[in-house]
């Protein structure tokens, strides 16, 4: 299983990008590949254009939801790597994933690193 953060999913928009070619591949070998909605909500925020956002929807028709079990998790995870300003949504995207069991593929590496010790796998484009 594979997890989706935001920013992958906009750079695998883009024709022909790194994120892209990979993300196709997954989807040619019939890779469990899903996304949080919690990044999906990010997502929507754009700027996306109506046409991204049918195609996204598409191929990623099925949005794990954010549950009363994962705000526990998120609100571990924020208080383990340092109570950062600005990265909570990133644990709330980690806690998804660690739920589903899922690797998290992502453009921001640095941004999960931290989170890592708890069980978090990255995957890189």
């Amino acid at each position: 299983m594979i997890h989706l953060d935001t920013g992958f999913l906009i750079r695998a928009l883009v024709r022909n990008s790194t994120e892209d070619i990979k993300f196709r591949t997954w989807l040619r070998s019939n890779a469990d590949v899903g996304i949080s909605s919690i990044a999906w909500a990010e997502f929507l925020c754009g700027p996306v254009g109506e046409k991204d956002v049918g195609l996204a929807a598409r191929v990623l028709p099925d949005r794990y939801p954010f549950t009363q079990e994962d705000a526990a998790v998120a609100a571990r995870l924020f208080n383990l790597s340092g109570r950062r300003r600005g990265t909570f949504i990133d644990c709330m995207i980690a806690a998804v994933a660690l739920r589903a069991n899922a690797s998290l593929a992502t453009t921001n590496p640095e941004d999960f690193r931290r989170l890592e010790p708890t069980g978090l796998q990255i995957i890189t484009a």
